[in-house]
């Protein structure tokens, strides 16, 4: 491997291969978007290869519940990727062999168990190495042959999208190898999706275009001012094509108040996967539509490669991705309730809150606060943090943030700087958000505090 990967991930890694080794059956935990089935399918095939048998299991959110479940699972040996990192201390008291691969922010570190976080070894886990980097890293310490499943976790990178701000640390890493091997090939950046356009253009979450997305009307009209019909697709456009709807559509997003950084992140490179037939972007967003539809199985089966899983998963995507842009229309029409140090809205319309949370943080609403999206239609209310770059900058932390406010509300909650959920009973909603704007505030004029003064 490159030199550049840090000696103890490479050992720790290689112990949790070691571990596995002995144990005729694993089972593994993951979590249930992009970023944790991806791990998940890659751990999975890894084992399979070896000849070892295994059961997957995931969750919405690693709980006390699903900390019971997997402590009274039976297996000798657990595998747990894309979760762990607030337990540690509760899978260092359990009996069974555990590997702990997470990129989450780190609570605890490991007395027994063996657990390999990015942040352990200074690599930033919020844009450096997500869930499928680990298992990737794991699955190679398995097999250097393993290095075949480095475009899956580039699904992973992307569904986290710690590809938005261009590729580095360990996520680099695996780039360069999976080029090197031919596993991957990076497209040139745009922001025009991929596909059909009308379809794609239409369906567009990234970048969410006001008066485009969710508009058949909007689309004819912005590709009738390209002078592009609607059955193209973005692969076959010419060049000064392919600069007419890139140019119209930043205006478009400029018009709308779409910040540069919005902008820049949504004209990012692609990475097409040659053993999956599209790119990792595409690959993510049909493993996450599986994902928050409830749709597990098929998730994991087609990120392992299953050609009807594929297929269904296709489907699935599709309708998703419907139902998101209808629901980001409804907000764009509703708008955020503002607090002081945060903006808010209630997502029991909707049921995808997180991906809502991404629209709105880049382009809806005040661009200096972090967007947050409560769903209380059920008796414990699930919620959904973002922030901007700019916003983590000025010191917001949403995964402290969320934890004490989660907590504040008899509830709990983390993830990363830039993007955090949390559970907490729904009556006490109020108390979050109270708790999570003066948090956030404080954050905020703390690090006004301690930044130093210019001459």
């Amino acid at each position: 491997m490159d030199g550049s990967v840090p000696s103890k991930l490479l050992s720790d890694v290689s112990k949790a291969a070691d571990i596995v080794r002995g144990h005729g059956f694993i089972h593994v935990f993951s979590h249930y978007d992009a970023d944790g089935i991806s791990a998940a399918a890659i751990i999975c095939k890894a084992l399979r290869r070896d000849g070892r048998g295994f059961k997957a299991t995931l969750f919405k959110s690693l709980t006390r519940e699903a900390m019971a479940e997997i402590g009274s699972s039976g297996a000798d040996c657990v595998v747990v990727s894309d979760l762990g990192a607030s337990y540690i201390r509760e899978f260092d008291s359990m009996d069974c062999d555990v590997v702990v691969l997470d990129h989450h922010k780190v609570a605890d570190e490991a007395e027994r168990i063996c657990y390999a976080n990015p942040h352990l070894y200074g690599i930033d886990g919020s844009d450096h190495a997500c869930g499928a980097t680990m298992a990737l890293m794991f699955a190679v310490a398995m097999d250097e042959a393993n290095w075949d499943l480095v475009g899956l976790a580039f699904a992973g990178i992307t569904g986290d999208r710690q590809h938005a701000k261009g590729i580095g640390g360990l996520n680099a890493h695996l780039l360069e190898e999976g080029v090197k091997r031919g596993h991957i090939k990076i497209i040139e950046g745009s922001m025009i999706p991929g596909g059909r356009l009308s379809e794609s253009l239409l369906l567009c979450a990234e970048p969410y275009i006001r008066g485009v997305s969710g508009s058949e009307a909007g689309v004819s009209a912005l590709l009738s001012d390209a002078g592009i019909g609607g059955d193209r697709t973005s692969e076959s456009l010419t060049a000064d094509e392919r600069q007419r709807l890139s140019s119209l559509m930043a205006i478009a997003l400029s018009d709308a108040g779409a910040p540069l950084q919005s902008m820049a992140e949504a004209a990012r490179a692609r990475y097409f996967l040659p053993g999956f037939g599209t790119d990792a972007e595409t690959l993510g967003a049909m493993i996450d539509g599986c994902g928050r539809t409830d749709m597990w199985g098929v998730g994991l089966g087609a990120a392992m490669g299953d050609a009807g899983c594929l297929e269904k998963a296709a489907e699935i995507e599709r309708e998703y991705s419907k139902s998101v842009i209808e629901a980001a229309m409804r907000l764009e029409e509703a708008g955020l309730t503002e607090m002081e140090n945060i903006q808010w809205f209630d997502s029991s319309f909707a049921g995808s809150t997180g991906p809502l949370c991404g629209i709105a943080s880049r382009f809806m609403g005040d661009r200096s606060k972090p967007v947050v999206g409560v769903n209380a239609s059920e008796d414990v209310a699930k919620a959904s943090a973002r922030a901007t770059k700019a916003q983590t900058d000025m010191g917001v932390d949403l995964s402290a943030a969320m934890r004490e406010a989660c907590a504040a509300a008899g509830g709990e909650g983390g993830g990363h700087p830039p993007a955090s959920g949390g559970s907490f009973p729904s009556p006490r909603a109020g108390e979050f958000l109270s708790a999570l704007d003066a948090i956030v505030g404080e954050q905020v004029r703390g690090a006004r505090t301690r930044a130093p003064r210019r001459s």
